[in-house]
């Protein structure tokens, strides 16, 4: 079966849609693969911000101090803090993935210290 003239190239148009679709779809993961990586970074801040808080109000010192030295040394800002003893509760904020008109930056919120046991008779 011959093809006639007016059907060559149209496999080039498939070829070029194909990766279009492709592409679009390479780019979608890549957006959330950033967005993913980025919400591990803000909650690991938080973790180890509000455990240096924790660390340093059984120590004594001033814990929201500690907890933002913290949260900057992991490339975040702490946006709260609040002591309750020797409980710290922190929010921090990190820089989120601007790609595509995403334009918010990303929080995360922990809270470390020792647990209240109370024992019932």
């Amino acid at each position: 079966m011959r093809r006639g003239p007016d059907e060559r190239g149209s496999a080039t148009l498939l070829v070029v849609a194909c990766a279009g679709v492709l592409l679009m779809l390479g780019a979608a993961l890549a957006v959330v693969a950033a967005m993913v990586a980025a919400h591990r970074t803000a909650q690991a801040a938080a973790d180890l911000a509000a455990l240096a808080g924790a660390a340093a109000a059984g120590d004594g010192a001033d814990p929201c101090t500690a907890a933002a030295s913290v949260a900057a040394a992991n490339g975040a800002s702490l946006t709260d803090c609040r002591a309750d003893g020797t409980q710290v509760s922190v929010v921090v904020l990190a820089a989120g993935p601007h790609w595509l008109g995403q334009p918010d930056d990303l929080t995360a919120r922990a809270r470390a210290g020792p647990e209240e046991v109370v024992l019932s008779r």
